[in-house]
């Protein structure tokens, strides 16, 4: 991976989320976007973690940069302060595999981390893709949506349910929910709703971002990503 962010403390807390994942290496760090693009097109890292902000040019625009057409071009996770509308339809135009918003949990990263590993491994062994193979990777309207399915779902947690807490996400486009607020709107316990909104951010069907208040620990707030 390669992990790209003007802020030189910000991009060494990142590269020690990666390190702790296993089988992820990062092979190098930029600051710029034109050293990002250096080092990308040198490296040719499977997966790039990409800040907006950068001191020479728009993140979005290395992002640009790094989509050549390529089979082995680069995955692009966009970590990043910007959480305006008009820079995530940026990023998803310009092919972002995802848009965390800073700051977020290790796990979240994580999570996206070990996707990208999974589907560059997919891709690899596909051979011949069917329309399943398809869907699973382009996340179309044919496949399984995430945590839908019983084998999906961690113990202890039931597809009804999660189709529930789904729903109330999915009606919440354009804001995001806390457990609390979740869980009054599905009728059900916080401890039970916040459950499955952490399984959501666990496969990427969900984001979590983290809102400040004066004192106390920050308020986790979900949207669906879909």
């Amino acid at each position: 991976m390669l992990v790209v962010d003007d802020d030189f403390m910000v991009a060494r807390v990142h590269s020690g989320y990666v390190e702790r994942i296993p089988d992820a290496t990062v092979v190098g760090v930029a600051h710029r976007g034109a050293e990002a693009l250096e080092l990308a097109a040198q490296l040719r890292p499977d997966l790039v973690l990409l800040d907006v902000y950068l001191p020479d040019m728009s993140g979005i625009d290395v992002l640009r940069g790094l989509r050549t057409g390529a089979a082995d071009d680069p995955f692009v996770l966009v970590v990043t302060a910007a959480d305006d509308a008009d820079t995530v339809a940026a990023a998803l135009h310009g092919g972002a595999l995802h848009y965390l918003v800073k700051p977020f949990a290790s796990a979240a990263l994580a999570e996206q981390v070990r996707r990208a590993m999974r589907m560059r491994s997919e891709l690899g062994g596909l051979g011949r893709a069917g329309q399943d193979d398809i869907d699973r990777l382009f996340g179309g309207a044919g496949a399984q949506p995430a945590g839908s399915g019983p084998e999906r779902l961690p113990k202890g947690l039931t597809t009804p349910t999660a189709e529930l807490v789904a729903r109330v996400l999915r009606e919440h486009p354009g804001d995001d929910l806390s457990a609390t607020e979740c869980a009054e709107a599905a009728s059900l316990s916080r401890v039970s709703a916040r459950r499955y909104l952490e399984h959501f951010v666990g496969t990427g069907a969900a984001t979590v971002r983290l809102r400040y208040g004066g004192t106390g620990r920050p308020e986790r707030r979900y949207r669906w990503a879909g």
